[in-house]
């Protein structure tokens, strides 16, 4: 799908979930692994108050391999709305792809334009809220994250990942070769401060 500037749709902000809000610990199981990076509510703070709609999408294989449940990845979202709720902060919604080809729970195993990099979640978003894709950002910690802008033909913004062992930042490869980033930052603040020098209100 192709998208085109609607001055009657708003620009906003997709979040990646898992390594750009909270702590990425592989497939989040239990809700005390939710874990915020201490500037997410912050970030998420700033954006809301500069008027841009926050949504969150996440692919959430976990439910087609039989490792996590709707019902549970609901009652997540659920917690982390309460958390940026009390930091004064909101999300405006959340979307999720249970889907994986190689999954094992029908109907859950196909292949699907939800998940990223496809843009079925996008879309759906902006359809559901009145958004405009083509004047929104993207932003995550994966090339996923950076497919989906570009399908969609939002602007991306990569937030570059930390190594376990020690405090650094690697360098960051494009994959697939060629893919680009509008912009590479060390964080979800990082990535507000640029959105909101580049947002389009028009």
């Amino acid at each position: 799908m192709t998208f085109r500037p609607d001055p009657g749709r708003l620009p906003a902000v997709f979040l990646d979930r898992d390594g750009t809000i909270i702590e990425d610990v592989g497939y989040l199981r239990h809700l005390d692994q939710i874990v915020f990076f201490p500037w997410s509510i912050d970030a998420i703070r700033a954006l809301n108050r500069a008027g841009l709609p926050v949504v969150v999408i996440t692919n959430q294989s976990g439910i087609a391999r039989g490792i996590l449940t709707e019902a549970f990845v609901d009652e997540t979202h659920r917690r982390i709305a309460e958390q940026v709720a009390a930091g004064a902060a909101r999300i405006d919604a959340y979307y999720y792809c249970p889907h994986h080809p190689q999954g094992k729970v029908e109907p859950y195993v196909q292949a699907c334009d939800c998940r990223k990099p496809g843009c079925g979640m996008i879309e759906r978003a902006s359809r559901d809220l009145g958004l405009d894709p083509s004047r929104s950002f993207v932003v995550g910690d994966t090339w996923l994250d950076v497919g989906a802008a570009r399908a969609a033909g939002a602007r991306s913004i990569l937030v570059r990942k930390r190594t376990t062992t020690r405090d650094e930042l690697p360098p960051v490869p494009s994959w697939p070769p060629g893919l680009d980033a509008d912009a590479i930052v060390d964080n979800l603040a990082a990535a507000a401060s640029w959105i909101l020098t580049h947002v389009d209100r028009a």
